[in-house]
């Protein structure tokens, strides 16, 4: 399988920061990923020993552990002041992510906040390689996994899959959206590792040269928040409230 270039559709805002072309943007973001879910668990527990996981990504749900940790995202958020607290949340679709939310809102207890369900907040598609761990990919696939040291794993897709890459191209499309529908306001997005990765990238507003530094982050740990004032910092992967 041919592999696209890294930088195809990447050249949009490569530098500078994504609401530089007019619009506010948010006035805070703060990015969740889902408490642990039951493929996390499997994974965890295959261990090195090759692992099959039938279920699909959009079913997997979470743990016992995964929702304990959720429950906690939404006392954390009940914490925060009125004036600091999220307005409206971004999810992603896949069903670990919509229950991670739906229990934090749960424990949060707050009058129902406006929730859009985007599908660019989807997790990164491993395609060919979606039922298996490390272990079993090694086993299946000793080809693409040459392929994805010489590539690099910011650059590579597994076979009908996404790279990184790829998913920083939906979250530059998602963040224009927000510029405009979500000025000045305070937004949860919901999602996944790889997500929040992305984002660390877009906002800091780099050359996509640089794509590959922010694996140096992973890995975004289950029930992690990350904030960003507008386009800075001011947290990255905090578990402080698990």
């Amino acid at each position: 399988m041919a592999s696209r270039s890294l930088y195809n559709g990447l050249d949009r805002k490569s530098i500078d920061g994504p609401w530089q072309d007019g619009g506010m943007g948010p006035a805070r973001i703060f990015a969740v990923r889902h408490g642990q879910s039951q493929a996390n668990l499997a994974h965890q527990e295959a261990g090195d020993r090759p692992l099959h996981y039938a279920p699909g990504d959009h079913e997997v749900t979470l743990t016992g552990l995964g929702r304990t940790q959720a429950a906690a995202l939404g006392r954390m958020l009940a914490a925060l002041p009125a004036g600091e607290a999220p307005e409206a949340v971004w999810c992603s679709p896949y069903l670990r992510a919509i229950d991670t939310w739906r229990v934090a809102q749960g424990e949060w207890g707050s009058r129902p906040l406006p929730v859009t369900v985007d599908e660019r907040l989807r997790d990164q598609e491993a395609g060919a390689f979606a039922p298996f761990n490390l272990a079993a990919i090694r086993e299946r696939f000793p080809e693409e996994l040459a392929r994805r040291e010489a590539e690099g794993p910011y650059a590579f897709r597994p076979p009908g899959g996404e790279s990184l890459a790829d998913v920083v191209v939906r979250l530059r499309d998602l963040l224009a959206d927000l510029r405009e529908r979500a000025a000045g306001r305070r937004v949860l997005i919901v999602a996944h590792d790889s997500v929040v990765l992305g984002l660390r990238h877009v906002l800091a507003g780099g050359p996509d040269a640089d794509l590959g530094a922010v694996l140096e982050f992973a890995p975004v740990l289950n029930g992690s928040v990350s904030v960003w004032d507008r386009t800075r910092l001011v947290r990255f992967n905090d578990v402080t409230h698990l």
